[in-house]
């Protein structure tokens, strides 16, 4: 099992950033691979971004490119979503979710096992 808290949320105006961190506690984090999701209301749950269990290989939506940033801190067992350059469309509750290391990071919802509550953001005009 693993466990993991967003944080990091909250309104922000269009143009600004926000930094969000998702925490994990259980199992040896470090051998998951990590995605950043969101869901706007009424709208499907969509990708934003993901990396592998180092780090070093990412994935992008096209609406994340160059603008939003993933990391993560396996020794402190977070990831966070530095998300820069902020539009009204960008406001959703954003999740982080877990799941195993088989391969590259992934955009499918579906290959994640566990998630978190999600954290609110809103971006004003």
């Amino acid at each position: 099992q693993v466990q993991l808290v967003e944080s990091g949320g909250g309104l922000v105006q269009a143009g600004g950033s926000l930094r969000l961190s998702c925490a994990a506690s259980g199992r040896t984090f470090s051998s998951y691979r990590i995605g950043w999701f969101r869901q706007a209301p009424g709208k499907e749950r969509e990708f934003v971004a993901a990396n592998t269990w180092s780090g070093s290989n990412t994935l992008y939506a096209d609406s994340a490119k160059g603008r939003f940033t993933i990391s993560r801190d396996n020794a402190k067992n977070t990831v966070d979503l530095q998300m820069n350059s902020l539009k009204t469309e960008d406001t959703a509750v954003y999740y982080c979710a877990a799941g195993p290391n088989y391969s590259g990071p992934t955009a499918r919802a579906y290959e994640y096992d566990y998630w978190g509550q999600g954290t609110q953001v809103t971006v004003s005009s």
